[in-house]
């Protein structure tokens, strides 16, 4: 009996059956995420020439531990593995968004008002195209964001990139207390 695959090394892999882009694995694996009780803060996406990487950062409602991050692992590799998005093998990475994490959606800008954040801007603004300050909230499409005396209203389009900046001096203050408590 012939095989019509004989000589190949390797089966053939199936096509991609969707053009991978970053929005369309947020679209994929964010409901899965939110089922278990997380939320997906970031994703990002590097396909190289042979091999690609996909990092996603969650966030739980009392932070996220390393079980978390591989419960979340498991069900987004089910996920892959069923709807084969991408052609090439790939690694699968899932953290935390850290303590210096991006502020991706508009509800981000929301929940951490308040913070200190830096920003930098597609394009100047206001003679700036790196801003360091408090961030005051969004209103509709603009968030607000303190320097020294003067507010400054950013279009949220004009952000290339913005990050918590955190006070270390609070995790130390707080770790110090976690190491007085154990003695």
């Amino acid at each position: 009996m012939s095989r019509p695959d004989r000589g190949r090394k390797w089966p053939a892999r199936r096509e991609s059956r969707m053009s991978v882009t970053r929005d369309n694995l947020i679209g994929l694996l964010e409901p899965p995420i939110e089922a278990l009780g997380y939320e997906l803060a970031d994703l990002e996406l590097n396909l190289g020439h042979g091999h690609g990487l996909i990092r996603l950062f969650i966030d739980g409602e009392n932070g996220v531990t390393v079980e978390d991050c591989a419960r979340v692992s498991r069900q987004v590799s089910s996920v892959l593995d069923v709807e084969e998005p991408i052609a090439t093998d790939y690694n699968l990475e899932v953290s935390s968004p850290g303590a210096d994490r991006k502020l991706v959606k508009p509800a981000h800008f929301d929940r951490f008002a308040g913070s200190m954040v830096k920003v930098r801007l597609k394009r100047l603004v206001e003679g700036r195209r790196r801003i360091k300050g408090q961030l005051l909230g969004r209103d509709a499409q603009m968030i607000k964001v303190r320097m020294g005396d003067e507010d400054l209203s950013i279009a949220l389009e004009d952000v290339e990139v913005a990050r918590l900046v955190p006070d270390w001096s609070e995790y130390l203050r707080a770790g110090s207390a976690e190491i007085s408590t154990r003695n």
